[in-house]
């Protein structure tokens, strides 16, 4: 058999990444690439007096820390940011455009990992990536190894497992919180592998939402001993969501469970970081830490305060949109559903009625500006065509297959509101401070305080482990 080390040193100079200056930084055995959902900077900062030495505290002080890290498209959630740090480009490159999206033929929303079959009812067969357009770096590092690579992803949530598994993980692993067990899909195990099963055992009558981060530390080691990861000199992958959620009861910050989730989330990197460190080897794994780059808030009363705000009715608004094109066009049923602030209109009809697609969505746009909260409206030829800066995080995100036909930004401080299935979120412009921080092998310390976007984490991995970048990505490596 080949030596493993010989296969991956000759990959690698296949695929072109091996420049002397590489060579000469050592190549991590294991890659522990970390998102935790919903970590905010000021948040982490706050609660820095009551860490411990290993977590936060260590990965700050000894990492290279970029302050200001930001995503390039928006609106951002847990998927679409997961899916963005994995294959090193937007949502309108990998399509993943949120947790859920409406599906155009059925017209019934979906989630982003459901796989299955559409026959007049949705039948949901398994879990997999293949909604995911594009390459990971896990499916980078998988095929540049021939295979070799052990790659495993760990999550609370289902999707955040397998959107950071990738397509060609070993396995991606989740918590499921109906049977109070950790499980994943048949897409990667016929049957679920011993450690897992063993797991579930020794834990079945400890594991609650509540302690969701102790959980997912734990299986990471139990998944690291049982796989052989960061044994030999082929790079592994392990791609980890922790939680970090705000607690917010009857729109009231708990600051008392929020400190102790810092706290507790801190106590759980640490044991992460010293157990990896032990059984790897300090100079053979790299940490990537980051967030997902959004937060759940308070929902203001803007209006208690004298601050202009209002409800904008989507499902109202599309009603009227339908009238109005009726008037101009003939009755029909131009609008065919909306969902969040998108508006989705009968395009195949339409285009029966040989109507000019380009110039009825410029009347809606038109239509729709001129009612009360709108700040924009953008149609879906705006966004395939825009090159304008105001857009530019609107068009990174729009990917056609899964959005709308209008977009509607309602202005900072509405509520947008669907009275029929009570879809609603109120528009914040103001952006969530995170940081990236990049900790282990090869790393120097230093604090970076120049913005930097999350779509580089991908290539700056793969220019670590001498593999190519994901197959959509074109932001360059940090370092």
């Amino acid at each position: 058999m080949i030596n493993k080390y010989i296969t991956a040193t000759i990959l690698a100079a296949i695929a072109g990444n091996a420049t002397v200056a590489q060579i000469s930084r050592p190549v991590p055995r294991l890659v522990v690439n970390i998102a935790i959902d919903q970590l905010r900077s000021d948040y982490m900062e706050a609660f820095m007096p009551s860490y411990g030495t290993g977590g936060f505290r260590k990965l700050l002080q000894g990492g290279t820390v970029y302050q200001n890290a930001q995503y390039t498209f928006a609106p951002v959630d847990r998927a679409s940011s997961i899916a963005s740090i994995a294959t090193g480009t937007s949502p309108s490159n990998n399509g993943i455009t949120g947790f859920k999206w409406l599906d155009k033929n059925t017209l019934i929303p979906i989630g982003c990992v459901d796989d299955g079959d559409y026959d007049g009812i949705f039948t949901k067969h398994k879990s997999s990536p293949k909604n995911l357009a594009t390459t990971t770096i896990n499916d980078e590092l998988k095929i540049a190894t021939n295979g070799a690579a052990i790659v495993y992803s760990i999550a609370m949530d289902r999707d955040a497992a397998v959107i950071g598994g990738g397509h060609a993980a070993d396995g991606a692993v989740w918590f499921d919180k109906d049977n109070l067990c950790w499980c994943s899909s048949k897409y990667y195990f016929n049957k679920a592998p011993q450690w897992l099963e063993g797991y579930n055992l020794i834990s079945a009558n400890a594991i609650t939402a509540d302690n969701i981060n102790t959980g997912i530390t734990s299986i990471a080691l139990q998944c690291l001993a049982s796989s052989g990861m960061g044994k030999d000199n082929v790079p592994d992958m392990l791609s980890l969501t922790y939680d970090a959620k705000v607690p917010i009861d009857k729109d009231v910050l708990n600051k008392q469970l929020l400190q102790y989730k810092y706290i507790q989330l801190d106590k759980e990197l640490e044991r992460l970081v010293s157990e990896i460190e032990k059984k790897v080897g300090k100079s053979n794994v790299l940490f990537v830490v980051t967030s997902t780059g959004y937060c759940d808030e308070i929902d203001i009363d803007y209006a208690k305060y004298r601050i202009p705000s209002g409800t904008f009715y989507i499902n109202r608004t599309a009603n009227l949109l339908n009238m109005y094109l009726g008037a101009i066009y003939g009755q029909d049923k131009y609008v065919e559903s909306c969902f969040y602030n998108q508006i989705f209109l009968n395009i195949k009809q339409i285009e029966q009625k040989r109507i000019n697609t380009s110039e009825l969505l410029s009347r809606a746009q038109t239509f729709i500006m001129q009612l009360s909260g709108v700040s924009n409206v953008f149609t879906s030829k705006n966004l395939l065509l825009s090159g304008d800066g105001s857009s530019s995080k609107l068009r990174n995100w729009f990917f056609p297959n899964n959005c709308g036909d209008l977009i509607i930004e309602v202005s900072p401080g509405w509520k947008l509101l669907n009275e029929e299935n009570f879809q609603q979120y109120t528009s914040k412009e103001s952006t969530i401070p995170f940081p990236l921080i990049f900790y282990g092998t090869g790393i120097t310390t230093q604090e970076i305080t120049t913005p930097i976007t999350i779509d580089r984490i991908a290539p700056t991995i793969a220019k670590s482990i001498r593999i190519r970048a994901p197959n959509a990505c074109s932001a360059s490596p940090l370092y």
